[in-house]
């Protein structure tokens, strides 16, 4: 339990710093850009667009009442996903020179990451209420619990994030690895389209071990269907984030003494 304080006193110490890494990256990502953060909107909303006018005539018959709430609603939970570990595998490796000159908890690289991945998925909300006024979306009071879904994707990312970051700095090839798996994660998360379209076997899998299904339905709960979520996927949504969060701390703690002799 001593430990643990300390750690979170550790943490409140360094917030400073984290925040200068935090608006460090996203600075360097919109600098040079003529729309700056407004791309933060445009971006996901251009591809989105595209993919509406792609699979909207395919998967009609799937029932959906408001295809392209869906669709944006499934693309800003995989992005906040995809996006903040693959900028948090790097976290380390690429704070080697900074490591080197003097100490630094490590893990504030890593978390700094997954927050501006955070900050990033806030402006493409942004996005998705524009997707709803322009299709008719109905606006509900469940809409404000939209920040409770953002959390647990955020826990879960945390947890992935430290997992990837640690590991990265021992197996270089991680890196190229996790963009195999997140192509196919994307695929297996019914973003798309209607979980009903998978077989039944492979429907249970995607249902009950895919996280990013459960922060999807969440959403879409409250953006397209107007109501609470099913306790269930929440339940599954903050499981899983848990266990990740574990898993991933646990490794990068257990690791981290030796991050000095391999970057």
């Amino acid at each position: 339990m001593s430990l643990f304080i300390a750690r979170i006193k550790g943490f409140i110490q360094y917030k400073d710093l984290m925040g200068q890494l935090i608006s460090r990256d996203l600075k360097l990502k919109y600098r040079r850009s003529v729309l700056g953060y407004l791309w933060s909107i445009l971006n996901p909303l251009f591809i989105m667009i595209i993919m509406a006018i792609v699979f909207s005539q395919m998967f009609k018959r799937g029932n959906i009442p408001n295809y392209p709430v869906y669709l944006m609603s499934g693309q800003v939970i995989f992005n906040f996903m995809n996006l903040s570990t693959k900028s948090a595998i790097q976290s380390i490796n690429g704070s080697a020179a900074l490591l080197k000159k003097t100490y630094l908890p490590k893990y504030v690289f890593t978390v700094s990451k997954i927050t501006s991945g955070l900050i990033d998925c806030i402006f493409s909300m942004g996005a998705l209420l524009i997707v709803m006024i322009f299709t008719g979306g109905v606006f509900s009071w469940h809409l404000i619990l939209f920040p409770l879904v953002l959390a647990q994707e955020f826990v879960f990312n945390l947890g992935l994030g430290m997992f990837l970051a640690a590991t990265n700095v021992f197996f270089r090839d991680i890196q190229y690895i996790y963009n195999a798996i997140t192509t196919a994660w994307m695929y297996l998360t019914p973003m798309f389209y209607p979980v009903e379209f998978l077989p039944e076997s492979l429907r249970n899998i995607v249902v009950h071990c895919n996280p990013l299904y459960a922060y999807a339905t969440q959403l879409r709960d409250l953006t397209l269907y107007n109501c609470l979520p099913d306790m269930s996927m929440v339940l599954y949504g903050v499981i899983d984030a848990i266990l990740m969060l574990v898993l991933g701390v646990w490794v990068f703690l257990k690791t981290q003494n030796k991050f000095i002799l391999y970057i």
